[in-house]
């Protein structure tokens, strides 16, 4: 009985909305009361009404919606990037888009009005992540995580002006690689230039720098490290003059340095990551800048950023301005600030600027005309006849079920030369063909797209063939 007047009150509500509903209203959802009914009648009733003139459909500012053709690009990009984390033993991480406002507060300096704080529901106080790291860190602490080796992909909001053109946004993707953990000095810092530099190499985007900050190697040098101010200031004169590889030699040269206990002290973590990452191969690609500066208040020791050199051609015309592509540093101190008896997790770590690298190798595909397939279909499977959809199914299943990435058209009856035309636009660089005489004698038409040629191949021996056709591409 309960189940019979559940139908009789939704049958009346119907009939009353009916009843209630104007010509051209239209009401959407079960509805069980009078209050119910009212409210769906009078939407239904506005909304035909309203003034759609005022209303922009766009996405909000500072954000942007990416095309297949873009997403091609971007993945590309975000697989290098991931295989080299993954090669240098890091593992996956991810966490909460947002966290507690009190998470993040305090740990961006000046930047940290640049959050986007979450409205009120009644519960806890929110925001968006502003980066990968802090919450990293946050994850350490409360997971009691004294070693870790991790990477993470993952969109950050930060409230700035956005500058589209330098590929700068609101929302954005950051990809962290970082080491936790306590080792061996400048080990790991090492590690971090490699993985920077390996990863800007494979992507092909051209020459680049990596400036390491001296304000920070000189604080370390005479806060920590307890070295004259004035000694620390020769060591910057030849930071200056000579920069990369030849700066430890440099330096151990003078006399006034070499001779001085707490100079080499202070040289010493210096000249052990000038001798781990000559060893890496790329102490070329290191530098020095005087004017680098980090704005971000958990940075302890070192950071450094990575920038492109314009080629002589870009020098001439105005170049594509995206600042740095990567950056990183080292953060001790920033565990312990989650930690209830702070207890410290040194880290150190770096984050790819994966929407800047995007920006430069959009403009490079435009500049040059390149075409970008937006699917990975390997093969079409087509029929010159009608009523042959049952075994077209038929055999793009079997394909499917092989690993082979295949596609057909969604209609009964659909035309030889549309489905030609339609590989040939998509790229698909074969095709197989079922009609009547190809059933007759157990084989199918394997063609290639691009030289258009066609041969039969035994029914059995189809997918065989095709994997072959495709190792061989």
């Amino acid at each position: 009985m309960p189940q019979l007047g559940l139908l009789h009150g939704r049958v009346w509500a119907s009939l009353l909305g009916k009843l209630l509903r104007p010509p051209g209203a239209v009401c959407i959802g079960a509805v069980h009361s009078h209050s119910q009914v009212a409210e769906a009648v009078l939407v239904s009733q506005l909304k035909p009404h309203q003034e759609k003139s005022n209303f922009i459909i766009k996405t909000p500012k500072g954000t942007r919606d990416l095309t297949p053709q873009q997403m091609v690009v971007r993945e590309k990009i975000l697989d290098l990037v991931v295989s080299c984390f993954k090669r240098h033993g890091a593992k996956g991480l991810d966490t909460p888009a947002f966290e507690l406002k009190e998470v993040l507060t305090e740990k961006y300096g000046e930047d940290s009005g640049l959050i986007y704080d979450l409205q009120d529901q009644g519960g806890e106080l929110l925001s968006l992540r502003y980066d990968l790291t802090v919450p990293f860190a946050r994850y350490l602490a409360m997971n009691k995580v004294k070693k870790m080796k991790r990477y993470h992909v993952g969109k950050v909001w930060r409230r700035e002006s956005p500058t589209i053109v330098q590929g700068r946004y609101r929302e954005f993707c950051q990809c962290d690689f970082d080491i936790a953990g306590q080792f061996d000095p400048m080990i790991p810092d090492a590690e971090c230039l490699k993985i920077m530099c390996e990863i800007l190499s494979g992507l092909q985007l051209g020459d680049f720098l990596i400036k390491m900050s001296w304000k920070d190697v000189r604080h370390e040098m005479v806060a920590k490290k307890g070295l004259a101010p004035e000694v620390a200031d020769r060591i910057g004169d030849y930071v200056q003059c000579h920069g990369g590889v030849s700066l430890v030699e440099q330096m151990f040269q003078d006399p006034r340095l070499s001779q001085n206990k707490q100079a080499l002290e202070g040289l010493g973590d210096l000249k052990l990551l000038f001798e781990y990452v000559t060893l890496f191969g790329i102490a070329e690609k290191i530098s020095f800048d005087l004017s680098l500066a980090r704005g971000l208040d958990y940075y302890t020791g070192v950071v450094y950023e990575a920038v492109l050199l314009p080629t002589p051609a870009q020098a001439e015309e105005e170049p594509l301005n995206v600042g740095s592509v990567a950056a990183g540093g080292r953060y001790d101190g920033l565990v312990g600030m989650f930690d209830p008896k702070g207890h410290k997790v040194p880290c150190v770590g770096l984050s790819i600027g994966v929407e800047r690298i995007f920006s430069i190798v959009e403009q490079k595909m435009k500049t040059f005309g390149e075409k970008i397939r937006t699917t990975e279909t390997q093969v079409f499977v087509a029929s010159p006849q009608k009523n042959f959809l049952q075994e077209r199914l038929k055999l793009i299943a079997e394909l499917w079920d092989a690993g082979i990435k295949a596609e057909l058209l969604y209609k009964n009856n659909p035309k030889l030369l549309t489905q030609l035309h339609y590989c040939e636009n998509m790229g698909i660089p074969l095709v197989v063909i079922v009609g009547e005489q190809e059933l007759k004698e157990g084989v199918i038409k394997l063609r290639s797209v691009a030289s258009r040629e066609e041969v039969a191949i035994k029914r059995e021996n189809l997918v065989a063939e095709i994997q072959k056709r495709l190792s061989e591409s």
